[in-house]
């Protein structure tokens, strides 16, 4: 059983801006999304600061975020990189099982990726991850390398803090039309 400890927390800044962002769009009006807690046990609770010392994951979770934009029901998960290649082990199968039920149900599945040493991001779109998922599984490589992702899906933060990720949603919804238009 996995262990509760500081290597769950190398997404924070990530995590604090997307919750910030999320925080930004309900206030706007144009989107609530939660952060979907880890269920976790505690073990050892220092008394005096009341801080988690150690605990262990109750279950597998999800995904890091779900909620609705403009009445459009959306999953998510956030994953940081510190190198020019994605490694394909921090998707995990209870993850990707989600994901593709979500998007049965007309839901909106994708992942925000922080590539820390170039300081972009990359919204992969759910049927790209499992383009490369699959890849990966039937013996190919185990990582996605920043050349094979879409131009199209890299964005910026705006004034240094918002991801403006309903942008990528939307190119999102038109590569769907376009493809439902070709079939």
């Amino acid at each position: 059983m996995p262990t509760f400890n500081s290597r769950g927390l190398r997404g924070s800044s990530l995590e604090e801006c997307v919750n910030h962002t999320n925080e930004t769009l309900r206030s706007e009006g144009l989107a609530l999304i939660q952060k979907i807690p880890t269920p976790i046990t505690p073990v050892d609770i220092d008394k005096e600061s009341r801080q988690i010392r150690l605990a262990y994951f109750d279950k597998k979770s999800t995904v890091d975020y779900i909620g609705a934009v403009q009445g459009i029901p959306v999953c998510f998960d956030a994953k940081e990189c510190n190198s020019d290649s994605f490694p394909l082990h921090n998707i995990h199968e209870h993850q990707m099982t989600f994901m593709e039920d979500f998007e049965r149900q007309d839901g909106i599945a994708f992942f925000l990726i922080f590539f820390s040493k170039r300081e972009m991001y990359y919204y992969m779109r759910f049927e790209e991850a499992l383009t490369f998922w699959n890849r990966g599984r039937s013996g190919g490589r185990k990582s996605v390398p920043i050349n094979e992702l879409s131009r199209d899906f890299f964005f910026s933060s705006s004034n240094g803090y918002f991801l403006p990720y309903l942008d990528m949603i939307n190119q999102d919804l038109d590569v769907r039309r376009q493809m439902e238009g070709a079939t």
